[in-house]
């Protein structure tokens, strides 16, 4: 399949990567840009264990000073890509959640002694839920520090909205909730509502689904469980089908 990859680098180039591996053709049209500027300061005393719920968030660590003693803390990690990322980092003791924020405050509650002090949640400015909140309820004692801002592209770019235009473009593959606000946005407002509608959207779980409904009627499939695996065998399955 000929797809656009929406993700902010340097992840979209690894998606590319991943995509091409499989067989397929990819355009890298990142919706969302990375800033570290203007991060919240990073206070560790009284911490007992880290909570990062992206690996942007961690990549924030990468030349703070406090990284090595953020380090020796535990770290509890939505999942394995953002597992992954800490373990690059040089962190001894992280514990991988099964992929969702809801997943891992249900983790952290079986295992972590709220008595034993404060939850770092290492985060961007926008969440899509109220982990804080959940884990708050709880009896836990969380902060939350702001390390990182995305950024909403402004358009589509002059060769990504000519193939989409042409048809050369087969499917979207959108990973969270924000990305597919920003695409349907930007899909109305440069006139592809009927590309939109040749294509195919791949959808990291149901709420990225529903952030597509601005276009009317489209192709929406979701992946069985909320991780970049399954987005992959969901294309990859899709393309199989196509191609009988």
């Amino acid at each position: 399949m000929r797809l656009l990859v929406t993700r902010p680098e340097p992840d979209a180039l690894r998606l590319r990567a991943a995509l091409e591996e499989r067989g397929h053709e990819a355009t890298v049209e990142p919706l969302l840009a990375v800033s570290y500027a203007g991060a919240d300061p990073i206070e560790l005393e009284g911490v007992q264990a880290l909570i990062a719920t992206s690996r942007n968030a961690l990549r924030a660590l990468k030349s703070h000073p406090l990284r090595g003693e953020a380090r020796r803390l535990p770290l509890f990690a939505v999942g394995r890509a953002t597992a992954a990322e800490a373990r690059t980092l040089g962190f001894g003791v992280v514990v991988t959640g099964a992929g969702t924020a809801e997943e891992l405050v249900a983790h952290i509650v079986s295992v972590v002694d709220p008595a034993a002090g404060l939850l770092l949640h290492l985060a961007g400015d926008t969440l899509a839920g109220d982990l804080a909140g959940e884990l708050e309820a709880h009896g836990f004692r969380v902060a939350r520090a702001v390390v990182y801002r995305m950024e909403p592209a402004q358009a589509l770019s002059e060769d990504t909205v000519a193939q989409l235009a042409e048809g050369e473009i087969d499917g979207v593959i959108l990973m969270s909730p924000r990305t597919a606000t920003i695409y349907a946005g930007l899909m109305r407002r440069q006139g592809l509502l009927g590309a939109a509608g040749r294509l195919v959207h791949f959808c990291l779980s149901p709420a990225v689904a529903r952030r597509l409904a601005p276009l009317g009627e489209v192709r929406a499939e979701i992946a069985s469980s909320p991780r970049l695996e399954e987005v992959l065998a969901l294309i990859d399955r899709t393309a199989a089908r196509s191609a009988g």
